[in-house]
């Protein structure tokens, strides 16, 4: 049992559905791709297309009236120009959430939840994308949470991240990884992994910092600069390195030399 998800769950290459010839198979599997029907991707498009580019203020204040159409929004949002959004009726945005432009949210059942005050800053991607039937495949980020710049979110086997989480530019979370260890067939046969990922409350990741599936971060915890984590980090712990290890205990105050930028 993996103590970010319900268990290590194994996909083979048989469960990606095959990609199909011919201009209209490939135009077909192209929208199915992009909301949960025809009609609803038109609505959708149309929606965004409409008011998607309109900026300053002023299109801000539109779109967080226009938007309610097409997604599940608690009181006020704002939402900059050019953000792309793709199976819009599957996110939710609570109140005072902030997407600033060139966000792109992809969110395939079960979707994407931000919550209350929690900003997306230029350029992040939140990918929930899930046509291998993953059962945990989605998103959730708590209330006044920081996702920094260019942030790369994936959400496959689901991500939950807690409350005042922030994150630094060029963060990744990857709830996904494939399975290699078969050096007769090329790793695109073997299938995957997707445990997910949990970042608890008050945890700090520093720029270019990487998560791996199946990883859990403690509450309080920070992680450095460029640090690559494959294994769980303990609460109120400072790590960094490649793999990440702990540096030290937050509050000791001894960091055995080392000091870590974040």
């Amino acid at each position: 049992m993996n103590s970010a998800g319900e268990g290590t769950l194994t996909y083979g290459h048989s469960e990606v559905n095959s990609v199909p010839t011919g201009t209209f198979a490939g135009l077909r599997l192209y929208l199915s791709r992009q909301a949960v029907s025809l009609p609803r991707y038109v609505w959708e498009q149309g929606i965004c297309s409409l008011f998607g580019w309109i900026p300053t203020v002023a299109g801000v204040a539109v779109r967080s009236l226009a938007y309610r159409l097409i997604l599940h929004m608690d009181g006020i949002a704002a939402i900059e120009n050019r953000v792309r959004i793709r199976f819009a009726s599957n996110i939710r945005l609570g109140p005072g959430v902030y997407l600033d432009e060139g966000v792109y949210l992809h969110a395939c059942p079960d979707g994407i939840e931000i919550g209350e005050g929690t900003f997306v800053m230029h350029g992040s991607v939140l990918h929930v994308y899930n046509f291998r039937q993953l059962p945990h495949a989605s998103i959730r980020i708590g209330r006044n949470s920081l996702i920094g710049e260019y942030n790369v979110l994936r959400g496959q086997g689901g991500i939950k991240i807690g409350d005042r989480v922030y994150t630094s530019p060029f963060v990744q979370l990857l709830a996904v990884n494939h399975r290699f260890n078969d050096p007769s067939r090329s790793f695109v046969d073997q299938g995957i992994t997707a445990e997910g990922i949990v970042i608890e409350d008050d945890v700090w990741i520093g720029s270019g910092a990487a998560i791996a599936d199946g990883v859990r971060v403690g509450r309080g915890a920070v992680i450095a600069a460029g640090a690559v984590v494959v294994r769980d980090v303990p609460p109120h712990a400072l790590v960094g390195g490649v793999p990440a290890k702990v540096i030290r205990e937050i509050g000791n105050g001894s960091s055995k030399g080392r000091r870590a930028t974040c």
